[in-house]
C-alpha cells in the first residue's frame, strides 16, 4: 500500500461496505463528534469522510442566519438582465486584436466569430 493511500493512525477506519450500510449514521457522528473516518476499499484508502466545519462551541447557523438575502435592498438592477447580449459586444476589443497573448491573453471564447463559427 502506497504511503498516500495510508489512512493515518489517528483516523478511525471502515471498510466500503460497513460505510454504505451506515452512511448516514456515520454523517451524524461525523458531524457530532468532528473526527475524520477514512473509507477503504480492498485496504487501500479511497476516501476521508470529514466535518463541513470544525467542532466549535458556537452552532451553526440556521437558513434564516445565512449568506443569501444578506444583500436585499442593497443592490440595484440597472436596465434589462434577462435579454441576450447584442454581438458587438462579444466582439474582440481593438487593443487584444495584435496583442502579444503571452502579455494580454485573449480568452478562448473570444476567438469565435459573433455568430458562433
Amino acid at each position: 500500500m502506497s504511503a498516500e493511500n495510508q489512512p493515518s493512525s489517528t483516523n478511525r477506519i471502515i471498510e466500503s461496505s460497513d460505510f454504505k450500510s451506515k452512511c448516514l449514521e456515520l454523517m451524524d457522528e461525523v458531524a457530532e463528534t468532528g473526527e475524520e473516518i477514512v473509507i477503504t476499499k480492498n485496504g487501500k484508502a479511497i476516501a476521508k469522510l470529514t466535518p463541513y466545519l470544525k467542532k466549535s462551541s458556537e452552532p451553526l447557523p440556521e437558513m434564516s442566519e445565512s449568506m443569501f438575502g444578506k444583500d436585499r435592498g442593497k443592490i440595484r438592477i440597472l436596465g434589462d438582465i434577462v435579454s441576450p447580449m447584442p454581438a458587438e459586444w462579444f466582439a474582440i476589443p481593438e487593443e487584444y486584436v495584435d496583442a502579444d497573448p503571452l502579455v494580454a491573453p485573449i480568452p478562448p471564447e473570444w476567438y469565435t466569430d459573433a455568430d458562433g463559427t
